[in-house]
């Protein structure tokens, strides 16, 4: 029997399961499905370090389904947000859906009343953001009695959108008696503090260090005045002819950046938190499908987007965390394909492109700007008419 990386066999995995995965045409794992998949059907605490978009969700999953099968107990997996909920809940029903796997999301932006009713059903597993699944349990429409393994999947970024005093009410209202799975792409000082407090003896799987980029992704950097940004990603768009993701700091920004490629023909969709959870749906399915060619998206969606094809991930505005540029340029360069990331810094950004360059251990290659076309004006102001609020920035 084969037990070397190239397989899923001699991991433990149960024959069934093993089966699904031939189906699905999961051939060869992952470094961090090998590593962590027999530590996990073990039943041991375990955090999980790896970069975004190595496949984490099937390195928790195939544990979960086959002790939660065994031991007849119920999974949750707490998620940062709705897209990734919704991700996750794919994976588990396309994996265990076969072998009798049923499975709820609580996610918040969409109606509680059929998440109540879903979770009356008794679901094997249950997918949830932190903000809807503490509403759950305020109303008493849900109980953690009975959760015997619990995920926390992508924390650090959990605790980057201040989930903390959510994670630590759900922590403290779990079973003494259950396994506990951490992934993380970081290992800040607060997820060790999570994993002493809260776990028991975790072992430490680790792929590649904090900060690790991916080899597959070219990274690339302009040095741009903010007022040339835009004509600068329409010669982009011109020079890539496939699929492309633009990252914004901001929500405002990212509506505007879509609104200026849709009038000068670009096929382009946004998703921030302005953006209610189904047109978010639409537009990243549409961006699946082809019906988007890019993609605008604020921070929400940088561990939310599961598309192996992009071709180009594009930095408008530098995130405001360094640590948020690995996890946008994830996005690319995936599922063994290469792929191409490339950044806009404004003049007075070189402190920001320092920090990140320190975190990657890369020095960032400049490109000379090209000449840039005139653009057409473009009116992007929003029309409500009333007061002007306070801009939230996701």
């Amino acid at each position: 029997m084969n037990n070397t990386h190239d397989s899923f066999y001699g991991l433990g995995i149960a024959p069934a399961l093993l089966k699904q995965l031939k189906r699905l045409k999961f051939h060869t794992p992952t470094p961090i499905q090998y590593k962590a998949i027999p530590i996990g059907i073990q039943g041991e605490d375990m955090i999980g370090i790896a970069q975004t978009g190595t496949g984490k969700t099937l390195a928790f999953s195939i544990p979960m389904i086959q002790r939660l099968s065994i031991y007849k107990q119920q999974g949750l997996v707490v998620c940062p947000t709705r897209e990734l909920a919704l991700q996750v809940e794919e994976t588990l029903r396309k994996v265990g859906g076969p072998v009798g796997l049923k499975t709820a999301v609580i996610i918040g932006g969409t109606n509680i009343k059929p998440q109540i009713r879903a979770l009356k059903a008794k679901p094997n597993v249950i997918i949830a953001t932190p903000g809807r699944l503490i509403d759950h349990l305020e109303q008493r429409t849900f109980d953690l009695k009975n959760i015997g393994v619990l995920v926390l999947d992508e924390a650090d970024r959990m605790l980057d959108m201040g989930f903390e005093p959510q994670i630590k009410k759900i922590m403290n209202g779990l079973p003494k008696a259950r396994q506990t799975m951490l992934f993380s792409a970081t290992m800040p000082a607060k997820i060790s503090k999570i994993a002493r407090q809260y776990m028991a003896k975790p072992l430490r799987v680790e792929v590649a260090p904090a900060g690790t980029t991916t080899e597959q992704v070219e990274q690339e950097l302009f040095v741009v005045p903010k007022n040339q940004k835009m004509a600068l990603l329409t010669e982009l768009l011109l020079q890539y002819k496939g699929t492309v993701l633009v990252f914004s700091r901001t929500k405002y920004g990212a509506k505007k950046i879509a609104r200026v490629l849709n009038k000068i023909g670009h096929n382009a969709a946004e998703i921030h938190s302005n953006r209610s959870l189904n047109q978010r749906r639409e537009a990243l399915e549409g961006f699946k499908k082809g019906k988007y060619r890019v993609l605008v998206a604020t921070d929400i969606a940088a561990r939310g987007i599961d598309v192996t094809e992009i071709e180009l991930v594009v930095n408008y505005d530098l995130p405001d965390n360094s640590e948020d540029y690995v996890h946008r340029i994830g996005r690319t360069g995936r599922a063994s394909h290469s792929g191409r990331a490339i950044s806009f810094a404004c003049p007075e950004q070189s402190r920001d492109v320092k920090a990140i360059e320190k975190l990657i251990k890369t020095t960032l290659p400049v490109l000379p700007l090209p000449k840039l076309p005139d653009l057409p004006k473009v009116d992007t102001k929003r029309r409500s008419g009333g007061k002007s609020r306070r801009r939230k920035r996701y």
